[in-house]
């Protein structure tokens, strides 16, 4: 995962969100019901004057939502849901695409207690062995003196994964790249923590290994006590 590559994410945001505007408008004026299908994807691209991948990434989106269908070999097609919610529920996601890095951080704390819990109690060897590597990936970065935001990251990725719930994981991967643009930005962590950051790290690992989802969890707690200070001041 390369951090420019996410940085590209967050400035593609504001082009994605007029296109999904673009497809409520279309879907509006051209009166479609549930089950119609959408122009293709070279058409949205030359009528929204954007690439096909960002066409694609927003249907993906709304998908994602529920709000439409793709059928292989097929096209896209407006989902089973009355016109008035789907408007409504597009607003949402407009609204929801642009939150604030503190809530960020603290939807993400919310997160991880659950899923390094889970994580301790459903792990398989072989996502114990990725969350190893992360873990070794950060260290390094750290005694070499260089950022170690992204390995950072990845790590926490590692362990959704391993918590078996596809839901919180996504909700991991949705977030993750706006915390990783925003998370210098907001001096959120001193670099002079990252070597703590390797204690506390390993310790989280080593409850996930011992299988152990209570002590992996306070562990978790006690790696975001700078965050807790961050989102509460405490």
């Amino acid at each position: 995962m390369n951090l420019e590559a996410l940085k590209k994410i967050e400035a593609n945001n504001s082009v994605q969100n007029a296109v999904i505007q673009g497809i409520r408008d279309l879907i509006n004026y051209k009166n479609l019901e549930p089950g119609d299908k959408l122009p293709s994807e070279r058409m949205l691209s030359e009528k929204f004057g954007v690439s096909r991948s960002v066409i694609r990434e927003a249907i993906q989106k709304l998908e994602f939502y529920g709000l439409l269908v793709s059928k292989p070999q097929s096209g896209t097609f407006v989902a089973n849901i009355g016109i008035i919610a789907l408007n409504g529920m597009i607003e949402d996601i407009l609204r929801l695409s642009d939150p604030s890095f503190k809530s960020l951080v603290e939807t993400r704390i919310l997160l991880e207690l659950k899923t390094v819990r889970l994580a301790a109690l459903r792990r398989t060897e072989e996502e114990l062995v990725l969350i190893k590597e992360a873990l070794n990936a950060y260290t390094k970065k750290v005694l070499a003196g260089e950022d170690a935001v992204q390995e950072d990251l990845l790590f926490h990725l590692a362990i959704a994964k391993a918590s078996g719930n596809s839901t919180m994981n996504t909700f991991m991967l949705m977030i993750t790249p706006e915390i990783i643009t925003n998370f210098e930005k907001y001096h959120v962590c001193d670099k002079d923590q990252a070597k703590q950051g390797i204690k506390e790290h390993e310790a989280i690992f080593l409850a996930i290994k011992d299988q152990n989802p209570e002590l992996a969890k306070q562990k978790m707690k006690d790696h975001f006590k700078e965050l807790y200070k961050y989102c509460y001041n405490v």
